[in-house]
């Protein structure tokens, strides 16, 4: 790696600047629209210059990846830290009732960290504008890994033999359905969401999944 790379990668991941032309970009881009955006804009809302803004991120496209890549790491690592912590696959967990009460602890976290998580929004607002601007896009949040992680602890509770699924994957796919989405659902505007009805649709959406899921 050339000395110029190594500074280059050591100046994006500890710049305050950087993040404040993420913030920057990602609010014009929600409130006005990925194409009537310029970089001058968001020069000025970030109180950088516009060299700056190229030195960081090149040009408007990259800028916007990067905003979908930031929001994908922060909610990679909420999700992973949620799991880990409510269903970890050493806890003492032999009952369905005592895995449906850490799903429940799970999907609340969730609920309280991810629902009312502004720049989350922010982040799927701008997928749905690309999706709507250009419908055979591929620029998305990833949640793949989320998913993952949580199919494996299901498939955990599977082989202890609590819950009664031979797709795992499929599982983790309707617990988020029946949580997250159906939050995101009720909830669209973060500023307006409710946390006692989240924590409600959370917790009923733990008791559906384990009704449906648990080995009779």
């Amino acid at each position: 790696m050339s000395s110029y790379s190594a500074e280059k990668t050591v100046r994006e991941g500890a710049s305050e600047k950087r993040k404040a032309i993420l913030a920057a970009a990602r609010d014009l881009f929600v409130h006005e629209g990925v194409d009537r955006v310029n970089m001058d804009a968001v020069a000025a809302r970030a109180a950088v210059s516009k060299r700056t803004v190229y030195d960081y991120f090149g040009d408007k496209r990259s800028l916007f990846l990067a905003i979908l890549s930031e929001v994908s790491e922060s909610l990679l690592a909420t999700g992973l830290r949620a799991i880990e912590e409510h269903l970890p696959k050493d806890a003492p967990i032999a009952t369905v009732p005592q895995l449906e009460a850490a799903l429940t602890a799970l999907a609340i976290d969730l609920g309280a960290t991810v629902v009312g998580s502004a720049d989350l929004h922010a982040g799927f607002a701008l997928v749905a504008q690309e999706r709507l601007r250009t419908p055979t896009t591929e620029d998305d949040i990833e949640t793949a890994p989320i998913q993952a992680a949580l199919a494996e602890h299901i498939a955990h509770f599977v082989d202890a033999g609590l819950l009664d699924t031979d797709n795992p994957r499929l599982a983790a796919d309707h617990f988020g359905a029946l949580t997250l989405l159906l939050a995101y659902e009720r909830h669209p505007v973060p500023a307006r969401a409710d946390p006692d009805q989240i924590r409600q649709i959370m917790i009923d959406g733990a008791h559906a999944f384990v009704r449906a899921y648990a080995r009779r």
